[in-house]
């Protein structure tokens, strides 16, 4: 069994690896505001949302993040951070973190 990272630092790990690559990704980072980042998330088709860090600290979020590190590892296809779930699921986790 492996040693596990906070999850604020995975995921710093995570967007710092795929910085890399971002240059082949069809966004930049010029578009995402500071205090956000962005996110793909789909099972198959990719949509993107830019979320705010603070998301970070969310037990809820942070089992997304999991799920992530678990199918992709480092290795984010679209150059940025990839959540494989539905859209729908993703946006009823980040629906309750706005209102709480």
């Amino acid at each position: 069994m492996g040693v596990r990272l906070p999850v604020v630092a995975l995921a710093k790990q995570i967007v710092r690896r795929s910085a890399s690559t971002a240059s082949r990704a069809a966004s930049t980072s010029s578009d995402v505001p500071r205090g956000f980042f962005a996110v793909y998330v789909g099972e198959k088709q990719k949509q993107r949302f830019v979320v705010p860090v603070s998301y970070l600290n969310q037990p809820s979020f942070q089992d997304l993040l999991r799920k992530a590190e678990e199918e992709f590892g480092f290795n984010h296809p679209t150059g940025g951070l990839t959540i494989p779930c539905r859209v729908n699921t993703f946006i009823d986790v980040t629906s309750r973190l706005s209102c709480s």
